[in-house]
C-alpha cells in the first residue's frame, strides 16, 4: 500500500474517520490548509459534473469549481458540517448549491475565487467521460452522485495498481484490471493464462484475490466520506445501486 503522502499527492483522504477530516477544515495552519486542498481535490468532478448538468458551459462550470474551492480554502465553510446530519456527499453537494446561489445573485462572475485557481483539474478528460451522460435526462444530482461513485472507484482501482507496481506485479495488474471491471468474455482467462504461462484456474484465483483487495481499498476510500465506521457497507450498497441505474 502506498504512504499517506503520496496517497495525498493523489487526492486520497488518509484512513481516518470522517470527523477528523472535518475537524482539519479549521485551516488555521499547514495542516488544516493540506486536509482543506485534500478534500479539493478528491471532489472537484462530481462538482463540476453537476454544474455541467446545470447547463453551464465547461469553461464557467470549471470556473464556478475552482471559486467554490477557493472559498473553501479561504474561510471555514465546513466548520458547521455534522456528521451526523448526512454523509459529506450530501453537505458538500449543499455547500456548493449555496455557492452558485451567491454567484447567481451577487453577479460576481469575473470575480470566481478571486482569479485564483487553487487546483489543476484536467477538464478535457472528464468531459469525455461525461459525454453520454449529459446527453440523458438524469438530474443534476443524479449525475453528481454517479460522478462521486466514479471519482471513488477510480481512486480504489489506482491504488490497487499502485500496490502491485510496489510488488513488482504492475504488468500482472495490467492483464488482470479488466477482468476485475466487468465479468471476462469466454476464453479470456484462457488467453491471459497462455500470456502468463499458466493454468486457467490460477489466473481465476488470481482476479478473486485482486477483486477482494479492490473492495478492501473501496471501503478505505469510502470510510472518511461517511458518519461513522458501520455505515460503510450501506453507503457501498447504495453507491452501486446508483452506478446500476
Amino acid at each position: 500500500m502506498h504512504s499517506e503522502p503520496e496517497a495525498r499527492r493523489r487526492g486520497a483522504f488518509p484512513s481516518t474517520h470522517w470527523s477528523v477530516v472535518l475537524a482539519a477544515s479549521h485551516a488555521d495552519g499547514t495542516t488544516g490548509q493540506a486536509a482543506l486542498a485534500e478534500i479539493c481535490r478528491a471532489y472537484w468532478q462530481p462538482l463540476y459534473a453537476f454544474a455541467r448538468r446545470l447547463g453551464h458551459a465547461p469553461a464557467d462550470a470549471e470556473d464556478l469549481t475552482q471559486g467554490f474551492f477557493a472559498e473553501l480554502l479561504e474561510r471555514p465553510i465546513l466548520e458547521r458540517a455534522d456528521a451526523a446530519r448526512g454523509h459529506f456527499r450530501s453537505y458538500l453537494l449543499g455547500a456548493f448549491k449555496n455557492h452558485l446561489l451567491r454567484e447567481r445573485q451577487h453577479d460576481r462572475a469575473q470575480k470566481r475565487g478571486g482569479g485564483k485557481s487553487p487546483l489543476s483539474l484536467e477538464v478535457g478528460k472528464l468531459e469525455s467521460r461525461l459525454v453520454t451522460e449529459l446527453a440523458t435526462q438524469q438530474t443534476p444530482e443524479a449525475i453528481y452522485e454517479r460522478s462521486w461513485v466514479v471519482a471513488l472507484m477510480d481512486e480504489a482501482m489506482h491504488r490497487l495498481e499502485e500496490e502491485c507496481r510496489h510488488a513488482g506485479r504492475r504488468e500482472l495488474f495490467q492483464k488482470l484490471q479488466p477482468s476485475l471491471e466487468r465479468d471476462a468474455e469466454a476464453g479470456h482467462y484462457a488467453d491471459i493464462a497462455r500470456s502468463l504461462d499458466t493454468t486457467e484456474k490460477t489466473v481465476q484465483v488470481m482476479v478473486c484475490r485482486m477483486r477482494r483487495r479492490y473492495l478492501e481499498l473501496l471501503r478505505s476510500v469510502v470510510l472518511p466520506t461517511v458518519g461513522h465506521p458501520d455505515e460503510v457497507e450501506d453507503e457501498l450498497r447504495h453507491l452501486l445501486k446508483v452506478l446500476s441505474e
